[in-house]
């Protein structure tokens, strides 16, 4: 949508400040984990070398990577991934993952900022009937674009944006590792891969105001510990964005 920014953009956009990177690495230390119950070996495991490609990019240790992975086969049982749904203030749909060892606490803490922030939670399927599954890369762009959406389609792409950050591709979630592994070999530069709830359709707000109480509720969610990814169907018009209280 041409003139619009969605969710995952305008977080894309935001600077990571240092306050919060421990959070983050907390976070990633949980995805290392989860990936690497599968094998530890990254040259095998896809899912494994994306999670640990996303934490070098968020400059995180890497002991704290090795660690991780070595704690898959004994903490990662205790951790249960969970997927909440509800509506955010004005009734944008919302997809939350969690990771967590406590599911009765993670509830009350997802459950709080939703109802503090002006939402709701949602039954199964209230929400997640309009996402659906995608894997998704976000492509430096070169001097020719229109060249480099020639070569995505060819290698596999059902959908691509063109951004400010670069261009966003989506593959099917099954396709992923084989269409990053092409794009790499045909050199072009990845600067994020992971699997992600796509929205099928959007929730445009119409005010300043209303975006920035949207985005401050999302961000609060974001902040739980418990919370690994966080997709909604928020699309806010790029003049709207621009006059959004820093």
């Amino acid at each position: 949508m041409s003139g619009h920014s969605h969710y995952a953009t305008i977080k894309r956009q935001k600077a990571t400040n240092d306050a919060a990177k421990g959070n983050l690495f907390s976070k990633m230390a949980r995805a290392i984990m989860i990936a690497a119950k599968n094998g530890a070996d990254p040259d095998m495991n896809f899912k494994l070398r994306f999670e640990i490609d996303k934490a070098r990019a968020i400059s995180m240790p890497k002991e704290n990577i090795e660690r991780a992975i070595a704690k898959a086969t004994t903490e990662s049982a205790n951790l249960e991934e969970i997927t909440y749904e509800g509506f955010g203030p004005g009734g944008f749909g919302v997809m939350v993952e969690v990771m967590s060892d406590n599911k009765n606490r993670t509830a009350q803490e997802i459950k709080n900022v939703f109802e503090r922030g002006g939402g709701s939670l949602a039954g199964p399927n209230a929400v997640a009937f309009n996402f659906e599954s995608k894997g998704f890369m976000l492509i430096k762009k070169t001097t020719d674009p229109d060249d480099q959406m020639l070569q995505l389609i060819d290698a596999g792409a059902e959908d691509i944006e063109d951004t400010e950050g670069g261009l966003e591709v989506y593959v099917a979630p099954e396709s992923l590792g084989t269409v990053h592994k092409k794009l790499i070999e045909k050199g072009f530069e990845i600067m994020e891969t992971e699997l992600q709830m796509k929205p099928k359709n959007f929730h445009t707000v119409s005010s300043p105001a209303e975006a920035a109480k949207a985005l401050k509720f999302l961000d609060d969610i974001e902040s739980l510990d418990d919370v690994q990814k966080v997709f909604s169907n928020l699309d806010i018009p790029d003049e709207i964005v621009k006059q959004i209280p820093a």
